[in-house]
């Protein structure tokens, strides 16, 4: 593929050392600030991308960071670079999620694949996600208020993360992110949904109340402290 630029730019500031032109600079910041570079709604930004992809990808490299590109979905972001042989320093933030926060996205991934199966955009309302994550309020839980904040909070940060897009003209209607697509394994789904099947039967998993982190402590299961994390919003 084409790297588009000679990385040899003219100064954009007063002391400018840099040698990638305006517009690459402009993707890298893009995927640096997180969470994903959105191909249908910067449409500029992702062609600029696929002109100087090689070029992007070297200097993601030297921050120990790693391109994660959908050229079907039009998606893209930064990954952490892991290494067994030696500790990388940490440059972007990670999101642990709790168990509700795990729970809605798995169900909005699964909403995605059925959509895609369509061929339709994967759209969600706010009651939809509210009903499924009502299915796993423990049944001897008192305070539905604190429960419902939970829920409310779980939908919050996928927002925040832009995993939901709301849709014009529509308080609470949104569109899912392709970007979900990258962050679940086919394993990945598999396993979380056999634990979540577990719980929903009321047969339980340590740790599984609302607002906390899911630790299934068996042998075999998914080490979900890892599952359950997404791209942070860029800051270190």
């Amino acid at each position: 593929m084409n790297s588009g630029t000679d990385e040899r730019g003219s100064a954009l500031f007063d002391g400018d050392t840099g040698e990638l032109p305006l517009d690459t600079r402009r993707v890298l910041v893009t995927l640096l600030l997180g969470p994903s570079l959105d191909g249908r709604r910067q449409n500029q930004l992702w062609r600029i991308l696929l002109r100087d992809e090689a070029v992007v990808v070297r200097r993601l490299h030297e921050l120990f960071l790693e391109l994660v590109i959908d050229r079907d979905q039009q998606v893209a972001f930064t990954r952490q670079i892991q290494s067994e042989d030696q500790s990388l320093p940490i440059l972007l933030r990670r999101a642990p999620l709790t168990f509700l926060d795990s729970v809605l996205l798995l169900h909005l991934r699964r909403c995605l694949t059925e959509a895609d199966a369509r061929g339709e955009r994967g759209v969600v309302s706010l009651e939809e996600m509210l009903d499924h994550l009502r299915a796993f309020q423990p049944r001897d839980t008192a305070d539905h208020a604190r429960f419902q904040k939970q829920m409310q909070a779980a939908v919050e940060k996928v927002k925040k993360h832009s995993l939901l897009q709301k849709l014009r003209g529509s308080e609470e209607r949104y569109e899912i992110s392709p970007t979900l697509k990258l962050l679940f394994s086919a394993e990945q789904i598999e396993a979380l949904t056999a634990v979540y099947r577990r719980l929903a039967s009321g047969e339980g998993v340590a740790g599984a109340e609302g607002g906390d982190a899911l630790d299934t402590g068996d042998e075999g299961e998914p080490d979900l402290a890892t599952v359950r994390d997404i791209p942070g919003d860029g800051s270190p």
